[in-house]
């Protein structure tokens, strides 16, 4: 059978195009990150602490002593208390939120060092949504030098 030139370019649109399960997939993802976002933005520390699922895992890199799978809600929040005591990270803004199929991107701008020596970087934070809550982070820094160096432990 000959299929002709416009059936074949419909047929390979059909097959790349996101199915309904997949775009309410990204739709529910995408509520979930703008409600953590829009706590995050509010400095709301109870409304962001309910967005995480109590098996949240939080994935920082680099070579620093915060790198490395911190499992659990206590476990993450922990790390996350303790980066932001280090810093002294202070969010500037959400840039943008992006999602996909299975899992969303927040784009964040954000404030790091102590004062007279803060520099601004856009932190790309992954997340995979699990029950309604955030489930898994994955945290990439654009300078991830200068995130280990403020993490470093004090030179004796």
């Amino acid at each position: 059978m000959m299929v002709g030139r416009r059936d074949a370019l419909a047929m390979l649109a059909a097959s790349v195009a996101p199915a309904d399960n997949d775009r309410q997939d990204g739709a529910r993802i995408r509520a979930v990150l703008e409600r953590y976002a829009a706590a995050w933005l509010a400095n709301d520390v109870p409304a962001i602490v309910a967005c995480y699922h109590d098996q949240f895992r939080l994935h920082n890199f680099g070579s620093n002593p915060l790198s490395g799978i911190h499992v659990g809600k206590p476990a993450a929040l922990a790390a996350l208390a303790e980066f932001g005591s280090r810093t002294g990270r202070r969010l500037l803004g959400i840039v943008d939120i992006m999602t996909g199929i299975g899992r969303g991107v927040i784009l964040a701008r954000e404030r790091l060092g102590k004062a007279g020596n803060a520099r601004d970087m856009d932190r790309v934070l992954v997340y995979r949504v699990e029950d309604g809550l955030l489930a898994e982070c994955w945290v990439y820094d654009a300078d991830q030098a200068l995130i280990d160096g403020l993490l470093a432990p004090p030179a004796c």
